[in-house]
């Protein structure tokens, strides 16, 4: 037994080799013996359209009364996770609860640490720019030394 797509492929060659001067009738019957599997074309779903209307209902809100509901001043943002409290400040998540001073100690000693390591390689620069600084005296001392040992020894030459 054939596929189907094997009997099409037949079917066209027979009509082929039968009708050759009759390619108009060749054309429709082409395409009337096609048999896509999944369709001609894709037509995927239309999306429903997003809702416009915002969920929050602050915006409906006047100003007075949304002063009332969350103050003047709404501060840094908290937020409470597994029993400890932490709030935003300067770029960073600090505890609130809990080790408060800890937290902020730990922080303040990290900013220290970063600025004495800072230091201490600006200092060891320092100190590698006085070493060179003492071995090119040196040598040139060394150099003027010499010189003068020479003059010495040509002076006692010429007596």
């Amino acid at each position: 037994m054939l596929l189907p797509h094997k009997q099409q492929q037949l079917i066209y060659i027979g009509v082929e080799l039968l009708q050759p001067h009759h390619s108009m009738y060749l054309t429709d019957l082409k395409k009337s013996l096609k048999m896509p599997l999944f369709g001609n074309a894709f037509s995927p779903k239309k999306t429903p359209p997003r809702k416009s209307a915002s969920l929050s209902s602050l915006h409906t809100l006047d100003r007075s009364t949304r002063e009332v509901e969350l103050g003047l001043e709404y501060g840094p943002p908290v937020m409470n996770i597994g029993g400890q409290s932490w709030k935003f400040e300067e770029g960073q998540w600090i505890t609130e609860s809990g080790g408060n001073a800890s937290g902020r100690e730990l922080q303040r000693l990290k900013k220290r640490n970063v600025q004495l390591e800072e230091e201490n390689n600006l200092l060891k620069l320092k100190i590698e720019i006085l070493l060179d600084m003492l071995t090119e005296t040196t040598v040139e001392f060394h150099l003027m030394e010499k010189e003068v040992e020479d003059i010495k020894t040509q002076h006692r030459r010429k007596k």
